[in-house]
């Protein structure tokens, strides 16, 4: 487990003495386990159209020197990215977090029209997947599935334009501030009377879910 804390970037150098950032170019992949190698490459690659492009097979983790035997498989997305799975050999799939709601972690693929988002909805549920959406969110539409493993996938076309997207971005850095300032005020009103209420922003962006 991480051992990151908001209060350990206190005792960070400042930024002006670290090198220079790194050039995140893209997202090169994200892994995760997989129940079965087979299922999961039937659902990406026959249903989804993301083509197995590379595997790697060894009985102990590089990184760590822990013996473990697994299958790492990789699927290629069109701007180079992949999406990666571990097969561990035992037919388990990860376990869902029991804080979290399900809905909260999941991974967001983006398509170039609200077509493409009909037709890959009408090919989910051909192969019987049962799909959410299309769902508004006024500058993109999305659907909402889950994979063989249990992870909740997005489909997800931007609607809104650059002018509105850069637009939104201007008050981004504001906005969280504001948000952070709240989450202090109820932590301290938290620990003085052991009440605990959800904590809700300033801004309703769905004021239709009123």
């Amino acid at each position: 487990m991480s051992s990151f804390t908001v209060e350990s970037t206190k005792k960070s150098p400042p930024l002006q003495a670290l090198p220079k950032a790194a050039g995140i170019q893209q997202l090169h992949h994200y892994a995760y386990r997989a129940k079965d190698a087979e299922e999961t490459r039937h659902f990406y690659e026959d249903i989804l159209g993301l083509p197995l492009y590379h595997i790697i097979q060894s009985d102990h983790v590089p990184s760590t020197g822990e013996y473990c035997p697994y299958t790492h498989f990789f699927f290629r997305l069109l701007d180079g990215s992949f999406i990666a799975f571990f097969d561990l050999g035992d037919d388990e799939a990860a376990l869902p977090s029991p804080n979290t709601p399900v809905w909260v972690n999941h991974i967001a693929f983006r398509v170039d029209t609200v077509e493409e988002l009909e037709d890959a909805k009408a090919r989910l549920q051909a192969h019987g997947i049962e799909v959410l959406g299309i769902t508004d969110h006024h500058v993109f539409q999305s659907i909402y599935f889950f994979d063989p493993n249990g992870i909740r996938l997005e489909l997800t076309v931007q609607t809104g334009s650059k002018e509105t997207m850069h637009k939104e971005s201007l008050d981004a850095h504001e906005r969280l501030k504001l948000w952070t300032q709240k989450k202090e005020a109820w932590r301290a009103e938290k620990a003085a009377t052991g009440v605990e209420v959800k904590l809700k922003p300033e801004r309703n962006d769905r004021p239709e879910f009123f």
